[in-house]
């Protein structure tokens, strides 16, 4: 089931000037990609942020996913 991401991911330029970050945290997107990317699973994340859900990493998958198919033209 695809995770509304907009429910959990919030962008302002008062914060972290303005990179998306986890709603309610100071916790950027990219580096929650990160440790996906380095092979860690949602357990292991939140073993590093407790205050982090496993809707919250699936959100983060979602916006990456949903960024991706942005298509630029060249």
């Amino acid at each position: 089931m695809q995770i509304g991401w907009r429910n959990y991911i919030v962008s302002t330029p008062d914060v972290l000037r303005g990179k998306p970050r986890i709603k309610g945290t100071r916790i950027p997107v990219s580096l929650i990609l990160g440790y996906l990317a380095a092979g860690k699973n949602a357990d292991e994340i939140i073993e590093e942020f407790p205050d982090l859900a496993k809707k919250q990493i699936s959100a983060c998958l979602s916006y990456a996913r949903e960024l991706s198919e942005f298509e630029v033209a060249v």
